[in-house]
């Protein structure tokens, strides 16, 4: 299942590990990626905190915390190699995983139809 939020962050559920990055549409608007900070394996955070930051060569825009939980992993692939977030942004771009703590947030979020409608 896929999921995304308002402020435009996928995530690919698989049990009660959720797999976050940014969307098509996102890297789009930034541009040529060329730098992520990414949050600590073990942090705990709350929906909506921000979780990281990806700069550009046109901006800089934080990537928020679509549910709370636990960051479990971090892709090290991505920090070596920011562009990946612009070649391939649903695949080897994802950002982190997290363990869900309330797995009902997800209700909340918008599905792939509801997503494109709200990205135009």
């Amino acid at each position: 299942m896929i999921k995304y939020t308002e402020d435009h962050e996928w995530l690919s559920i698989d049990g009660d590990i959720a797999t976050v990055g940014i969307t098509v549409h996102a890297q789009d608007a930034l541009g040529d990626v060329v730098f992520v900070d990414l949050p600590e394996v073990g942090a705990t955070l709350a929906q909506k905190d921000t979780a990281g930051v990806v700069e550009s060569v046109k901006a800089a825009a934080d990537v928020y915390m679509p549910v709370t939980g636990e960051v479990t992993e971090v892709n090290e692939a991505l920090r070596a190699d920011p562009a990946l977030a612009n070649s391939d942004p649903l695949g080897a771009g994802w950002f982190f995983k997290v363990r869900l703590a309330d797995a009902s947030q997800l209700d909340a979020l918008m599905d792939e139809a509801a997503y494109k409608a709200f990205a135009g």
